[in-house]
């Protein structure tokens, strides 16, 4: 079983934010599988599905994004899941917008959601997709709390639509094998 989380913050005004793609992430993943994220638990909404044969539980912490951490502990402790079948989906400012880059494990990076869920979950030993955003020109917290221009939105959104062969690839092959096929694309 699989535990795959979106990064973002909850409320309408952080919709369609730089910093809520992994929530946009999420959101396009359970329409394509056909899972429901109606249910309310381990301070996020959530629902259950397959990808291929792997269940997988897709989760949107609804915390705040520097208190993620609390919402993945909570659920990977409820189902009994393992560090290693924990995938984070988030935005990234260090890669242009619409470039995704799949690591197996590393730091934060400085992204204050992955830090709580790193310090919580007391290992960074977890796959991550990173979606990027494109760097800010001035202000980091305007950046990523800012909607997207039309071009970099049509790039982010090619980028997430190939969320579920990226998650088959991890499944199937390993993150090895989906890090030489989709890292550093602009997909």
């Amino acid at each position: 079983m699989y535990l795959i989380v979106g990064l973002g913050n909850p409320g309408r005004e952080y919709e369609n934010t730089r910093h809520n793609v992994g929530f946009v992430a999420i959101d396009y993943l359970a329409e394509r599988i056909g899972v429901k994220l109606s249910k309310i638990k381990f301070k996020g909404v959530y629902g259950e599905g397959f990808i291929g044969s792997e269940k997988c539980i897709l989760l949107k912490p609804q915390t705040f994004m520097n208190l993620s951490g609390q919402s993945v502990r909570e659920a990977a402790e409820f189902y009994k899941i393992e560090p290693q079948n924990i995938i984070v989906l988030y935005d990234d400012v260090t890669l242009e917008a619409g470039k995704v880059r799949i690591r197996p494990s590393g730091s934060a990076g400085g992204h204050n959601g992955m830090k709580n869920i790193i310090y919580l979950l007391g290992t960074d030993e977890f796959p991550r997709i990173r979606f990027g955003v494109g760097a800010p020109e001035h202000d980091l917290v305007d950046h990523v709390l800012g909607r997207f221009n039309d071009e970099d939105g049509k790039s982010v959104t090619k980028a997430i639509k190939n969320i579920e062969d990226i998650l088959s690839v991890i499944f199937k092959m390993g993150v090895g094998e989906a890090m030489s096929r989709f890292n550093n694309r602009v997909l």
